[in-house]
């Protein structure tokens, strides 16, 4: 919980998906539900996949990205709970194998590590999703106590109508 407020602390990890330019329909809905937010973000995801400048109105706070020198204070609380949305291909397959070669993938690897709770909604496309090592990612994911939602491929359904990413079920999964 932040000192400053009483409020519970939520970190959210938007990675590149198309999608993350939504990210503002999470905080949104966290702060409904009485959270504090902090946004991390994989370096992809700062290239123009949101924004940037909104996401940081909104929270009240900066976008963490890169790693902070040693020395320089904190400028998150310690997390009550974690999302991950949208969570790619590409860092839930490095996220279950231990890379921490980011920001977001080492706080992952270490909030993993707490008991601390996680919910995550993947974005992956369904040719993704179909490599062997991504299955084998999310079973190490959910036997590490990770809560992952209902995939996300974005592709047209029937009708053709893209279907919607929804956030909000992103806090349902931590309880």
């Amino acid at each position: 919980m932040t000192e400053q407020d009483g409020k519970p602390f939520l970190y959210a990890v938007v990675c590149a998906a198309g999608v993350a330019e939504g990210v503002s329909k999470l905080i949104t809905a966290a702060q409904e539900r009485d959270w504090e937010v902090g946004v991390i973000a994989t370096p992809l995801a700062m290239n123009g996949f949101f924004d940037t400048a909104a996401v940081e109105a909104q929270t009240g706070r900066p976008i963490r990205s890169a790693w902070r020198r040693p020395g320089d204070p904190r400028p998150f609380p310690p997390p009550d709970a974690v999302v991950v949305a949208p969570a790619t291909f590409n860092t839930v397959n490095k996220w279950a194998a231990g890379m921490a070669d980011t920001l977001a993938l080492g706080t992952l690897c270490e909030v993993s590590g707490l008991g601390i709770p996680i919910g995550v909604l993947p974005c992956v496309a369904g040719a993704l999703a179909a490599h062997p090592a991504y299955g084998e990612s999310l079973t190490r994911l959910r036997a590490m106590g990770v809560r992952i939602g209902d995939p996300y491929d974005g592709e047209a359904g029937v009708g053709g109508g893209r279907p919607e990413f929804r956030w909000e079920r992103a806090l349902d999964l931590l309880g």
